[in-house]
């Protein structure tokens, strides 16, 4: 069971190489990397090229540990109760699964996804390390003891937004996807618009690189952003010469509310043109 990458998806060396490191140790794998990285994306891929089931759960500021091990509906089996419903007598009907437990009685190894482990609360990783070591946990309502079958393939995204446990941290292999450099952002555009125009690409890469090099910039634009800019390119056949043009008037690029997400920044390139405008129309400039 070893992950090479999917035509879908470019992954780099390092890359491959942390996957199939934290597979062979049966440890998670925690993934970290700017937003848009492909960081969430990576484990469909993995699932995809091990032709494994894949298990995603999602996490919130609201996430508790115990939601990803089952929860018991109490409230229900009292109403059914006094409607005087058969199903109360079994208290199993009432104890909903949560995703740790289906992927530890998955009949074939799955690819567990835990993203965005750091929205939820602080304590939220130490809650799991007993679950993470021994791969069991107790179903106190029934009694029974949830063991797992095999160990599934974990991966964990963290945007950074909270610093880990660092007891958690030592159950981890972990891996920052740092962000694509020219060349490896020309296969990633390339797997999504194969036989786009070339000089269209490198025009855009420019400006893109540009705008996320921008002293002051407060979000940098993404991998996905990226994207999702060059497709409007597409559709509306943007020439490129207007990208390369270096004009005051184009220092805010074409349909730039794809890669400027916030007044903040779109102010700021508004105050850069503002500048070089004024730094045209002086006398022997």
């Amino acid at each position: 069971m070893k992950f090479t990458g999917t035509k879908d998806y470019v992954a780099t060396d390092d890359l491959k190489v942390a996957v199939n490191a934290s597979i062979v140790l049966e440890r998670p794998l925690l993934v970290k990397g700017e937003p848009g990285t492909g960081k969430t994306v990576l484990a469909e891929e993995v699932a995809k090229a091990l032709n494994a089931p894949l298990l995603t759960w999602h996490i919130k500021s609201t996430t508790k540990a115990q939601q990803g091990l089952y929860e018991y509906d109490a409230v229900s089996r009292l109403r059914d109760s006094q409607l005087g419903d058969a199903r109360v007598s079994d208290i199993k009907n009432y104890i909903k699964r949560g995703k740790l437990w289906e992927a530890f009685t998955a009949e074939q190894r799955p690819v567990l996804l835990i993203d965005e482990i750091d929205k939820a609360d602080i304590e939220f990783p130490n809650d799991l390390l007993l679950e993470l070591d021994r791969m069991e946990f107790h179903v106190y309502e029934t009694g029974e003891t949830i063991k797992a079958k095999q160990r599934p393939i974990m991966m964990i995204t963290s945007n950074n937004e909270k610093e880990l446990p660092d007891a958690f941290l030592r159950r981890c292999f972990f891996h920052y996807i740092r962000f694509p450099d020219d060349q490896t952002m020309k296969s990633i555009v390339d797997v999504h618009f194969p036989g786009i125009k070339p000089r269209l690409v490198s025009e855009a890469l420019k400006t893109f690189y540009e705008i996320r090099d921008t002293p002051g910039l407060k979000k940098k634009p993404s991998t996905s952003e990226l994207l999702d800019w060059l497709k409007l390119l597409l559709v509306d056949d943007v020439d490129p010469e207007t990208l390369r043009e270096k004009s005051p008037n184009r220092l805010i690029p074409p349909l730039h509310g794809a890669l400027l997400k916030n007044e903040q920044d779109v102010h700021l390139f508004e105050r850069l043109a503002f500048l070089h405008r004024r730094e045209g129309s002086r006398p022997g400039s």
